[in-house]
């Protein structure tokens, strides 16, 4: 009993003096931070090493997303003060603004105007001196924000076609009247430009959103208003902007305060007189002066990537490419802008000089739609919808730029007058030819294996390892396994995937952990919430979760990371550019196309595949286990430090089980060998001998057929386009192996060359170029050609002649030597 009572004497002592350390220890300007007698870091709170101000100083807010546009109120949890109090927040240590304290002593910020999206940093200061509270919003292109806070213009056709013909009569606006606390509101219209800015050693462009008018003022707060526009001489250069919404307190045009706004739309329905008297009069000239000046702007379609060859290649290829969701097959295909398209993707980097965008358009029969066959077809954009890092500077707003470079332009060209062959002259799609896809690696099930070569092996080690390392592209891929637990609570002698980490260059790091029924991710060992944003914009990563089960990290290289969570079990996926070709190393092997050499160690040795035994294997394995200064893992509880961070990240002592006897009296079996079938049987088999569950071995299967079939998709080869002859027709708009296009001519012409062509599976046309010409011109032709040849054969004849008679001279004097030398 004494030495009970003096172990809990020693203990109690050091908790005072930890206490007694901490309480003098503050995170006031240090939240991230790990201090060295307790911690600023998320990790704290279940670590309980917290420091004692870290709810106060490191504050998280409610909602945590707002539209770039601003005018959201954020509420700052874990922070009461007296209503009367007095409180400033300050965003990006720039924008200053008061707070507001409600009656029960909630503060809340209102989220400012920004140029950009991601997370943006703000602190709080309750005496008016010290900005020692931090926290961090998700700011996000205004597309993506909440939409029940928008301003819906009702017939968005009649809006944006405004004064064109039959396009007349009351606009309409509603809004969700309870977000706006006021018994009446104003109603303003903003504008969007940029502008020149010039200092003495340079110039350039400035993003400017302005207050230009208000449209009603204190008017009924029903949600609901109609007006008919008048012309707007005065602000008719201003053709690109927003409706907002305030209370009727505020003053026209005031900053940064609760607000709702519509979308970014074009602002036909203000414009001058003169547009309404001659539309496409109007907008040919806007459309001609548009053409000079894009002849004199950077040539932007070098430098993009090419489209993928087809819809299914381009779904499969998710680290460059992602859905465009102005056309959205998983939304009822509406493709305004692209008749004839059901998916539209874009590429997810823009071009690093250029900050441009590709866009990549496909039909019912998943084939690329070009401009040249369509007016539908894909068409790249000079500035990115989703603009660029590092944003706020045209033309890489959000957005914004994309609006004012390729969507202005569209309407002047395409929708109000008959110059779209100019617009689509300067925006043609992309072909695929130049296209590669990306390799991919898988691991899967307990724990298997295929390389981004394609061998496949089975290795169930416990601890952390690397799945790709690449030192010169700076990309590490880690994975985390555990080991697998029955129903039951009994552990067996196999692991299964519990979370993977990675980085790229100076990204943010992302884990994704297996946590119950769906996966948990983790930014900087700080966990995020996919409640209001599917897709976060992150610092050199982005990260795509559109359901609980499915994850997605996608890297600036191109690179992605796929989770899938299925009965349980943790799937991942690697996808890499060509540019990893002979820079990766790890478990998932050396991308090279050489499977010989994808069992090669960290000190470079290779194992034969052929050869290996499954104990070799397990060797080569545990040989790629990560160390505490190099793991990107987060260690957020007491299991986790003690399992994997304080031993070796390669658990020596636990040793699978290498080969599972089949027995014939085991009732399981039967079911298995039903179930069990096809290639990846023996990868199923495995999985439900060592689980005991029938689930467990068809959620492997289903993995490695996921995997089959992602591999199938990315294989589509094209020949690249081609013409319709002129005076002729086309049978056909599809490019890909195997297809075949039929050529005829209008009546009175004749087809010359290649009636048929096919996409051979090296990616060439059978055939030649087809022609329709007139039947007169065909015996013109002819003759032409017969002519021809006759002159050819002559020239030829003419020339050999010559030939000889030269050689004859130079062999006659030896000729005469001989003789003499005989006479």
């Amino acid at each position: 009993m004494g030495a009970h009572m003096r172990e809990f004497l020693f203990l109690w002592i050091i908790l005072v003096i930890f206490s007694f350390k901490t309480s003098g220890l503050t995170c006031s300007s240090k939240c991230g931070s790990a201090l060295e007698e307790c911690s600023c870091q998320a990790t704290c709170l279940s670590l309980t090493n917290c420091c004692s101000d870290y709810n106060q100083s490191c504050f998280q807010v409610s909602p945590y997303s707002s539209s770039m546009l601003g005018g959201r109120a954020l509420r700052i949890l874990g922070l009461t003060l007296p209503p009367d109090g007095r409180a400033l927040c300050r965003f990006k240590g720039e924008s200053e603004q008061q707070g507001i304290i409600d009656e029960e002593g909630h503060l809340y910020c209102i989220s400012p105007l920004l140029y950009e999206t991601g997370w943006i940093s703000f602190d709080v200061s309750t005496d008016g001196t010290d900005f020692d509270r931090s926290g961090e919003y998700l700011s996000v292109h205004p597309s993506k924000a909440d939409p029940s806070f928008e301003v819906t213009l009702v017939n968005a056709t009649l809006w944006q076609n405004y004064g064109t013909p039959d396009m007349v009569g009351p606009l309409r606006m509603t809004w969700n009247s309870s977000l706006v606390e006021s018994e009446n509101v104003n109603v303003e219209l903003w504008g969007y430009r940029e502008t020149s800015r010039s200092t003495a050693r340079s110039s350039s462009l400035q993003a400017e959103m302005s207050y230009l008018y208000s449209i009603a003022r204190n008017i009924s707060n029903t949600g609901d208003f109609s007006f008919i526009p008048d012309p707007r001489e005065e602000f008719s250069v201003w053709e690109l902007g927003n409706i907002r919404i305030t209370a009727s307190s505020k003053s026209e045009g005031e900053r940064n305060i609760q607000a709702l706004w519509s979308g970014g739309h074009v602002l036909a329905w203000h414009l001058e007189q003169s547009f309404r008297d001659n539309s496409s009069g109007w907008a040919q000239k806007k459309c001609l002066q548009w053409d000079n000046l894009e002849k004199k702007l950077p040539n932007f379609l070098e430098e993009l990537i090419d489209c993928p060859c087809s819809l299914a290649q381009a779904r499969a290829d998710t680290g460059r490419f992602h859905t465009d969701y102005s056309c959205n097959i998983e939304t009822g295909s509406v493709c305004t802008y692209h008749p004839g398209s059901i998916h539209c993707v874009r590429a997810v980097q823009a071009s690093s000089s250029h900050g441009s965008g590709q866009q990549c358009c496909y039909d019912n029969m998943g084939a690329l739609v070009l401009t040249g066959d369509s007016v539908g077809g894909s068409t790249p954009d000079r500035a990115h919808d989703w603009g660029s890092p590092p944003y706020r500077a045209p033309p890489r707003v959000p957005g914004y730029s994309h609006w004012l470079y390729d969507v202005m332009s569209f309407c002047y060209c395409c929708l109000w007058s008959d110059l779209c062959h100019i617009y689509l002259n300067h925006r043609p799609s992309s072909e695929c030819r130049r296209y590669q896809p990306p390799r991919a690696g898988v691991v899967f099930g307990n724990l298997h294996f295929t390389t981004f070569d394609g061998l496949s092996y089975t290795f169930s080690g416990r601890g952390e390892y690397y799945l790709v390392l690449s030192a010169d592209k700076d990309l590490s891929v880690q994975a985390r396994t555990e080991q697998l637990k029955l129903k039951d609570g009994t552990l067996v002698k196999a692991t299964q995937l519990s979370s993977v980490a990675m980085k790229e260059n100076s990204s943010d790091v992302i884990e994704v952990r297996a946590a119950d029924d769906h996966l948990q991710v983790l930014r900087n060992q700080k966990i995020l919430s996919f409640t209001e944003q599917r897709w976060m914009d992150l610092r050199g990563v982005f990260v795509f979760a559109p359901s609980p089960q499915n994850v997605t990290v996608i890297f600036s290289s191109g690179a992605a990371v796929e989770l899938r969570l299925h009965e349980g079990t943790m799937t991942a996926t690697v996808l890499l550019p060509p540019e990893f070709s002979n820079h990766t190393s790890g478990l998932l092997g050396r991308m090279n196309s050489d499977p010989s050499d994808d069992l090669m160690t960290q000190s470079g040795e290779v194992i034969s595949s052929a050869n290996a035994t499954l104990e070799e294997t397990f060797a080569f394995g545990g040989g790629w286990n990560i160390s505490n200064m190099s793991s990107l893992f987060t260690y957020d509880s007491h299991y986790l430090l003690d399992s994997y961070f304080f031993p070796s990240s390669h658990d020596p002592a636990f040793v699978p089980a290498f080969s599972l006897p089949l027995k014939p009296d085991d009732l399981l079996v039967a079911d298995m060998l039903l179930m069990c079938l096809g290639e990846g049987a023996q990868f199923c088999i495995h999985d439900t001998l060592i689980s005991r569950s029938l689930a467990v071995g068809n959620a492997t299967l289903r993995a490695h057929q996921d995997h089959q079939a992602l591999m199938e998709a990315l294989k589509p080869v094209s020949c690249g386009w081609l013409p319709t002859p002129r005076n002729g027709k086309k049978n056909g708009t599809h490019y890909l192996q195997g297809k075949t296009l039929g050529f005829t001519c209008k009546e009175g012409y004749k087809l010359y060359r290649s009636t048929e062509r096919t996409c051979l599976e090296e990616g060439m046309w059978t055939g030649e170029q087809p022609y329709c010409i007139t039947d007169d011109k065909v015996g013109y032709i002819l003759g032409a050609v017969g002519s021809l040849t006759a002159l050819i054969t002559m020239v030829i004849t003419i020339k050999l002649h010559s030939r000889k008679q030269a050689r004859e001279r130079k062999e006659e004097p030896l000729e005469m030597v001989t003789q003499s030398q005989i006479g």
